[in-house]
């Protein structure tokens, strides 16, 4: 297989995992209704940038190493766990909808942080990563420059998937302004994420 078809041929896996609504689709959603899209694009650019550094890492062969290490594995597993638990549950316990720093710029950088954490802290990326990734780097092809495009089509698609959710929450968002309605989207969203983090504790 050559560079292009390694190429195509990721692109169409990962477009999938894309399109599969999953912990990154919840996360954007919440954060463009109740916060604005200034805050939701903090959120989508460090899931990607979290998306790149997977990426390299595999690439470097970091992530493989991470992979053979039981006791690794475990660590960033449970720091994901206790990560999501408490993000959820911090929604779901919330007397009123947040909306985060009234500043913009620290309302885009609290959102970067929490995409780009969630991100580094879920052990199935890099479990994708190192799973997938090697079958996609033609002999031949430097592994580290072929890990970082790899990414960047990831990145690609991810970035243009969160333009249609941002853009169909900021079209919804004119009918949930009811402040109830803002509570029950996150109280929604704080369980969903907490179903995440339970499912990654009993998952082997």
């Amino acid at each position: 297989m050559d560079i292009a078809g390694s190429v195509w041929s990721f692109a169409a896996v990962v477009a999938l995992l894309t399109l599969t609504p999953g912990l990154d689709t919840a996360l954007i959603l919440r954060t463009s209704v109740l916060a604005g899209r200034w805050p939701a694009w903090g959120v989508t650019l460090g899931i990607q940038v979290g998306t790149l550094i997977w990426g390299v890492l595999t690439a470097a062969g970091l992530s493989a190493l991470l992979s053979a290490s039981r006791l690794g594995y475990e660590i960033l597993r449970w720091a994901g766990v206790a990560y999501l638990v408490w993000m959820g549950l911090r929604m779901i316990l919330a007397r009123q909808a947040a909306h985060d720093e009234p500043e913009q710029a620290v309302r885009f950088m609290s959102g970067f942080t929490r995409g780009l954490v969630t991100n580094l802290l879920n052990p199935k990326v890099g479990a994708f990563y190192v799973a997938m990734l090697p079958q996609f780097i033609p002999d031949g092809a430097p592994h580290a420059l072929m890990g970082l495009l790899l990414a960047g089509v990831h990145v690609a698609e991810g970035l243009l998937w969160s333009v249609v959710l941002i853009g169909f929450a900021s079209l919804m968002s004119g009918f949930l302004r009811s402040p109830a309605v803002r509570r029950a989207l996150d109280r929604l969203t704080g369980v969903v994420i907490v179903g995440f983090g339970i499912r990654l504790a009993v998952t082997d």
